[in-house]
């Protein structure tokens, strides 16, 4: 481990989230979408402080463990990525309320998506790996904006008169 968790590593994480999710969450509130930037936002802030007090905790551990010298019997086990499965977990449930389904529409797939992929990014920048946070937010926003307009939707073809699936862009 190269440092503690320092108020600066803090801060640039912090900003780093707030940033490239903003950028999320405003295509998803320009298209007036259920979840915009203030939601994808607190979601992705969420799961970057979480992820940091766990990095946190983590050195905290280790000191304690030194500390007690290994020699005296103790055995501390770390197991930091618990938090990120509840994370995880705890979106993907926040993720679900997001997709409506009426008759035989579906609606809020891409909105659980984002919700999803902008607490990934929280977890990789509070994680520290900058460069994988910004390329992870940059090939989300392309998929966001550019693919749709590229490929139409392959569902499309199957459907009958009476099925309609709709992605809520």
């Amino acid at each position: 481990m190269d440092e503690a968790v320092t108020t600066l590593y803090i801060l640039q994480n912090l900003g780093l989230t707030v940033f490239f999710v903003g950028l999320i969450g405003f295509e998803r509130q320009r298209k007036a979408k259920i979840a915009g930037m203030t939601t994808h936002v607190l979601v992705a802030l969420g799961a970057a402080a979480l992820t940091i007090l766990s990095r946190q905790m983590m050195y905290e551990t280790l000191e304690l463990s030194k500390e007690l010298n290994s020699t005296d019997g103790f055995r501390i086990v770390i197991e930091n990525t618990r938090i990120i499965a509840g994370i995880i977990t705890g979106v993907g449930f926040l993720g679900t309320g997001a997709i409506l389904k009426t008759n035989s529409n579906v609606y809020g797939l891409t909105t659980a998506s984002t919700l999803w992929i902008s607490a990934i990014i929280g977890i990789i920048f509070g994680s520290n790996y900058i460069i994988l946070g910004m390329i992870t937010s940059i090939f989300s926003l392309l998929t966001l904006t550019l693919v749709k307009r590229v490929f139409s939707h392959p569902i499309s073809k199957y459907q009958t008169d009476q099925d309609s699936f709709e992605d809520d862009e």
